[in-house]
């Protein structure tokens, strides 16, 4: 790997926005494959990169090289992939016609599919599997607000990618375990689903006792699916992932100090597929709990409220309508006391 070529990355919405910027501001040479609308804001505007710790950098747009076009990936030493799961097989076509045959492709994204997917398809290229922890949020005018805290993690390799994508304000480490990495933030990631539900921010929603139980069922049915399935996820916090679901039914005094001390959530987060929802795109359901979901038909485990919020989440798409607002009860499909 020829770590003086540019790092691109491939589909940069607000994690490989942010992403991408934090390498450019650390003086690392970035090219963005992004979407016309985004690419306008940021020559319009430059780039800020805001964090839930009250930090900033500005960038303008001059510091990294823009296009909609994937031949900026023509001479790419890395290529992080950050799109939608639903979009990776079209851009890893455009890594296969466009970027070197000896980048290196890291995925960046929800979900466990993904590396399977663009090693089938992107020309015998080395792949590496990644997850990124915190969530970015899209405000506009070329922001982009990082809202939650945690390190990013890849795939160990020879060329230890991972130390050479660390910079100021992006640690990254890597993991001899990404599989159960990515398993165990999957697991994490099923609250997105009930956050898009409830309209609420990340931190007023588990400040609430009745949600956390909530989260902690549905959570305690994807660890059962997994266990029948002999897959031990890796926990992204000091708390075992196996503690969780208890952790998160206790009385909020004491949750909420354990939350303290293992996570830093921006009073405003909110999750990924509540930004879908509000911008009346498809969300990633069918890559996170329909993942869990086959694991569990193909190993006799039953996960009846995970299916329940799928269907409500198919509603919501549907209805086009952002949002629901939902109660636990009304996800739990019971009548409120």
């Amino acid at each position: 790997m020829v770590t003086d070529r540019p790092i691109a990355v491939a589909g940069a919405g607000a994690i490989g926005c942010f992403v991408g910027g934090q390498l450019a501001a650390a003086d690392r040479r970035v090219a963005l494959l992004l979407r016309p609308r985004v690419k306008a804001e940021i020559e319009q505007f430059g780039l800020l990169l805001t964090d839930f710790d009250g930090s900033e950098k500005r960038l303008d747009a001059g510091r990294l090289a823009l296009s909609e076009d994937p031949a900026i990936l023509h001479s790419a030493g890395i290529v992080l992939v950050t799109v939608k799961s639903a979009d990776t097989a079209d851009v890893a076509g455009q890594i296969a016609r466009h970027a070197p045959q000896d980048a290196v492709i890291v995925s960046l994204q929800n979900g466990v599919g993904n590396v399977a997917v663009l090693q089938e398809r992107v020309g015998g290229r080395r792949v590496l599997a990644g997850m990124v922890p915190f969530n970015v949020v899209a405000m506009g005018e070329g922001r982009f607000h990082r809202s939650t805290s945690g390190d990013i993690t890849v795939g160990e390799d020879a060329d230890n990618t991972g130390a050479a994508l660390s910079v100021p304000g992006l640690n990254l480490r890597a993991s001899r375990d990404i599989s159960g990495v990515q398993w165990g933030k999957l697991i994490i990631n099923l609250n997105n689903a009930l956050s898009a539900l409830s309209d609420m921010p990340l931190a007023a929603q588990l400040a609430n006792r009745d949600w956390r139980r909530l989260f902690a069922d549905q959570m305690a049915e994807g660890l059962a699916a997994l266990k029948a399935a002999g897959i031990v996820p890796v926990s992204s916090t000091p708390i075992p992932m196996n503690w969780t679901p208890t952790l998160l039914r206790l009385p909020d005094m004491i949750f909420n100090a354990i939350l303290g001390r293992t996570m830093k959530i921006d009073p405003e987060a909110r999750s990924s597929m509540w930004q879908d929802l509000k911008q009346g795109r498809t969300t990633e359901i069918d890559y996170l709990q329909g993942a869990v979901i086959a694991l569990a038909e193909q190993n006799h485990v039953d996960v009846p409220l995970m299916r329940r919020i799928v269907a409500l989440i198919k509603e919501a798409e549907t209805a086009g309508k952002g949002p629901p607002g939902l109660s636990p009860q009304q996800i739990r499909g019971v009548a409120s006391c």
